[in-house]
């Protein structure tokens, strides 16, 4: 162990040193070094590791308005009174500098990322390696060609260009300098291109006692996030070629109807996807493309990493009211970190959307704690600014309650990275660019008539509604609380308009500072201080 700890922060410590970061406080989560992988069951648990370390990208539980970062101070969502700290620079923006530690923090994952899938990709093409079939070095490459893309797409859409390293480093480097934007988009496109062709099928994956791994990768992931980054390099005749062929493979449906294992209780078709039991392939959701699957570390020894935190962000915090209980209707205890924007909540839903209903978007609260027998029962009422924290309107996709562990300090629900309704708000995006507009008319309809019982009479669009802006209100009535809407404004280089013109009238935390050098993140300081023998340039506004 002690070995893999002196290789891996060898490699990795000029690119990875960020707030609270240190040789000391790491965990390494596999004992597997370039020198050990030299078989097959070795490569297998370096490819698990990297589904391990893409869950700390959404956990940290040390920063627990880490969820927060990504979608306060853009055009859906603000922080509360009861903001954490680590997101303040995200809504106000006149605080955020090369020192801010979220920037810190997506650049340390991401290259540790990188460094990982380097060590797989380098050992397979090592000509030494013997052992193992060319088909089986492929489909090994794949996987962590895979992830690599995905880390340097994340770091392209935060920071621009960035180091290019395809080599995985094996002493101390301080000589990095910033590979052009250009040049990243390359190196994802040809690490996803590889992916997408030897990638399995979806219905492919390996199985074990239990079943098909549905969540591993398959090559539908690579092509929906080479879809994505084909769209932020201009090129949506090739995104749109990626989204068609997912679409009619026929391997993936949208969920129209009631399935799982609340099917019988009060709820809807839409709703029950994100019920926990009901998110993964293998429980009934034909929509989900990726899950990034967890597990209850009380059950599963390991089954999360550093404890989540969306729930206690997304959700608010009526345990605060008297008369209000813990309990699994009303999503387990959660702190009310951010809350849906004026524009959500009043603003962007139509009458009959089924995306609105009260099971996905939750607006109201019923006393429920019987031993308060004078309220129990009745509605709870909005009192002062009471909307804005303790009861405030909220998603109810990050409900998890388990009556084993009430106070609920982790969240354990699965992660839906991906699935068919963005594919088809991916298309309507690649065909409007294309100036499409009808075909990107019927791409929305597709999700409109599943969101709609009266369609087409209620819910139908046409060509003429369909603008960028329309689309990204689309992706808001399907994703909200899914997607990282920091980074799909920052892509779409839509942040500043959107967010002034849809959200600067917050009355508790406004948005503050925000400009068009805040489509880019800062590049963390510490990094360039520590690369003392190259310039590593800062991005433009943050000098």
């Amino acid at each position: 162990m002690k070995t893999y700890i002196k290789i891996l922060f060898l490699s990795v410590v000029v690119l990875t040193v960020s707030c609270k970061d240190t040789f000391l406080t790491e965990k390494p989560y596999s004992s597997y070094t370039p020198i050990t992988l030299n078989d097959s069951l070795g490569f297998e648990a370096s490819l698990v590791g990297l589904y391990n370390h893409t869950s700390t990208i959404f956990s940290w539980s040390d920063q627990q308005g880490w969820p927060s970062v990504w979608q306060v101070g853009t055009d859906v969502a603000n922080a509360t009174a009861n903001q954490q700290g680590v997101e303040i620079p995200y809504y106000n923006y006149t605080v955020l500098t090369p020192t801010d530690g979220a920037a810190a923090r997506t650049w340390n994952r991401n290259y540790i990322m990188v460094n990982l899938t380097n060590i797989i990709i380098n050992s397979i093409e090592s000509p030494t390696l013997t052992g193992i079939s060319n088909g089986g070095k492929d489909l090994i490459s794949a996987e962590a060609k895979f992830f690599r893309g995905y880390a340097y797409n994340n770091l392209a859409t935060c920071f621009g260009g960035v180091p290019l390293i395809t080599k995985a480093l094996t002493a101390p480097k301080t000589d990095f300098v910033r590979a052009s934007l250009n040049e990243v988009n390359e190196q994802i496109v040809a690490d996803l291109t590889f992916a997408a062709q030897h990638l399995p099928d979806i219905e492919a994956v390996r199985s074990n006692t239990k079943g098909k791994l549905y969540g591993r990768a398959n090559k539908y992931m690579a092509m929906q996030l080479l879809a994505e980054v084909y769209l932020r390099m201009g090129e949506p005749a090739l995104a749109e070629a990626q989204l068609q062929a997912i679409i009619n493979s026929g391997q993936f449906s949208l969920i129209k109807s009631r399935y799982g294992i609340k099917s019988s209780n009060p709820g809807d078709y839409y709703a029950d996807m994100f019920i926990y039991g009901n998110q993964r392939r293998i429980q009934g959701n034909r929509e989900a493309i990726w899950v990034l699957e967890q597990e209850n570390p009380n059950t599963v020894v390991g089954g999360i990493t550093d404890n989540p935190q969306q729930r206690r962000v997304w959700g608010a915090a009526y345990h605060n009211v008297k008369g209000m209980a813990l309990s699994d209707s009303t999503g387990g205890r959660a702190l009310g970190r951010l809350r849906l924007s004026n524009w959500v909540i009043y603003g962007l839903y139509e009458p009959g959307d089924i995306r609105n209903s009260q099971y996905s978007i939750r607006r109201r609260y019923v006393y429920n704690d019987p031993k308060q027998s004078a309220t129990y029962g009745k509605p709870v009422p909005y009192t002062g600014t009471d909307t804005l924290f303790n009861i405030a309107p909220h998603t109810t996709k990050w409900y998890q309650f388990d009556p084993n562990d009430t106070f609920g300090y982790a969240m354990i629900k699965d992660f839906i990275l991906m699935r068919l309704g963005e594919t088809y708000l991916l298309l309507a995006e690649a065909q409007f660019k294309q100036g499409k507009l009808e075909e990107a008319a019927a791409s929305i309809n597709v999700l409109r008539e599943r969101a709609f019982p009266d369609y087409p009479t209620v819910g139908k669009v046409s060509a003429s509604d369909i603008t960028l802006d329309f689309i990204l209100d689309e992706r808001v009535r399907e994703l909200i609380g899914e997607e990282n809407r920091r980074m799909t404004l920052m892509r779409t280089k839509t942040l500043v308009d959107r967010a002034t013109r849809l959200n600067s009238n917050n009355p508790v935390n406004p948005l503050r500072g925000l400009t068009s050098t805040h489509l880019l993140m800062p590049i963390p300081l510490s990094e360039i201080q520590l690369n003392k023998d190259a310039v590593l340039e800062q991005n433009p506004g943050y000098e």
